[in-house]
């Protein structure tokens, strides 16, 4: 099931996230590792589950064999592919690979650098950037390899990408947007938001391209987590508000406030976007709470 065909029909798509273990997945079938059972507790409640591509660039089971494994046990994936670690050959072949295997959507994105993560002596990759990656893709959608040489079946998958509605300036993102879309960017999850001004002015500007746009909402825990995005994560600010909100309550009832601030926040932004994107952070027990506040009615 491709993502584009419920944007089409006008629904507002839901999506969740997880992360491939760190080790292998047993051949035995019955053991489900616990990013499965995160997807199935999603699964009722969401249109389909990302799978991240060693985020934050800590070395983790691969997307796509978690992704096939969740499209075999019934549960819509999104692959996410980075090209932090591969060069235009490997991103071809596995973009191929995935689609041979079943596999309907992927968000194309660069990768978080070498730096923030676990092997930080690894030799970072970048053949390509987004824009040139969605391209690509575009390329072999169309029945051509990078370099003009055809192909003997095409890739038929949905391209999603990414975009920060956070950035300063945010036109010089918007220029970035642009060049998704052109080159071929069906769909785009934004990073997290917390501030409902930043994401109207982003809204406001991004409607020009006439694309779906699902609101990126990660899970605020607790006030550290919050004051740890402002002093160290670029690119996201998280209102003092919402900090207070979360110190407000005992940490026994931070789940239940957590849901609540999500989803107010999207019951005030929904009717902007086509979409949300959900990143429990491990909390994907609270999703039908998050829906509820949201006024967003279970699948």
């Amino acid at each position: 099931m491709k993502l584009t065909t419920l944007f089409d029909k006008g629904e507002f798509v839901i999506t969740g996230e997880v992360g491939p273990i760190k080790g292998a997945i047993s051949r035995d079938k019955s053991i489900q590792p616990s990013c499965a059972i995160e997807a199935r507790h999603l699964d009722p409640f969401v249109h389909a589950v990302n799978v991240t591509d060693n985020q934050s660039a800590v070395m983790r089971l691969g997307s796509l064999a978690a992704s096939v494994r969740l499209k075999e046990s019934g549960i819509e994936p999104v692959y996410q592919l980075t090209c932090r670690d591969r060069n235009r050959l490997a991103l071809q072949s596995d973009l191929l690979t995935a689609y041979s295997l079943g596999l309907d959507n992927v968000l194309l994105l660069t990768g978080d650098h070498i730096n923030l993560g676990d092997h930080k002596e690894a030799k970072p990759v970048f053949d390509l950037d987004s824009v040139q990656l969605i391209e690509m893709a575009r390329g072999l959608k169309e029945g051509k390899d990078i370099v003009g040489h055809k192909l003997e079946n095409n890739l038929d998958m949905a391209f999603g990408a990414v975009v920060n509605p956070n950035s300063v300036p945010i036109d010089l993102q918007l220029l970035k947007m642009g060049k998704k879309v052109d080159a071929g960017a069906q769909f785009f999850q934004t990073q997290a938001v917390y501030d409902a001004k930043i994401f109207e002015e982003f809204i406001n500007k991004a409607e020009k391209f006439n694309v779906p746009i699902q609101l990126g909402i990660v899970i605020l825990k607790s006030p550290q987590m919050g004051r740890y995005m402002n002093k160290f994560v670029s690119g996201i600010h998280v209102p003092e508000k919402l900090i207070n909100e979360i110190d407000s309550v005992a940490k026994e009832d931070r789940k239940k406030k957590s849901a609540e601030i999500a989803g107010k926040f999207i019951k005030k932004m929904k009717s902007m976007v086509q979409g949300v994107h959900i990143m429990t952070l491990g909390w994907t027990d609270i999703v039908p709470d998050i829906l509820e506040h949201a006024e967003i009615k279970k699948m």
